[in-house]
């Protein structure tokens, strides 16, 4: 029996990791370090899936706003930075033996022109969306079917004016 295809909003400082960055790394596929919210780390953990579809979503930047396509490209596995002592997302609690934090891989599939909020918002379709709602500040949330379709058949057509002008640094880790 098939497993249903879910769709996801993902949130990534571009100064962490762009879609730029994503494009550049190997295979096209950066980890998803660093979520540090339980609801957030819940959806990775409990619901998503190799193959799911990832609108990813520019934030905290003076132009926010889903910036590409990609895929959850791995199963849920430890996020390994909360064991690291020098990382910003170190976690004094989590054990290895029962890790508190949860990543997956992302594989960027094409860089979108940016569809910011206000587009988002004027999109009739899209009304319900959560990043919408009043007070939403989640890194990961999840997108219907019908909202996936309208995005990426009326808005998020690929942008072509940066074919083969991918970013020059390296993935980072993704808020």
């Amino acid at each position: 029996m098939a497993t249903k295809k879910n769709y996801w909003l993902m949130k990534s400082e571009p100064d962490e990791c762009s879609i730029d960055d994503a494009l550049a790394a190997e295979n096209a596929t950066v980890p998803w370090t660093g979520v540090r919210n339980y609801q957030a780390r819940n959806f990775m953990w409990r619901e998503m899936r190799a193959g799911d579809g990832v609108l990813f979503y520019h934030s905290s930047c003076p132009a926010p706003g889903i910036a590409g396509i990609a895929e959850v490209a791995s199963t849920p596995y430890p996020d390994p930075t909360q064991f690291d002592r020098k990382s910003k997302y170190f976690d004094a609690s989590a054990r290895q033996a029962e890790p508190r934090w949860w990543m997956v891989d992302v594989k960027a599939l094409h860089k979108t022109r940016l569809i910011g909020i206000a587009e988002l918002r004027a999109a009739g379709p899209l009304a319900d969306m959560i990043i919408l709602r009043r007070g939403n500040r989640l890194s990961i949330t999840p997108v219907s079917p019908a909202e996936w379709r309208y995005i990426t058949t009326q808005l998020a057509a690929p942008d072509t004016r940066s074919a083969g002008k991918a970013g020059q640094t390296s993935a980072g880790k993704a808020a």
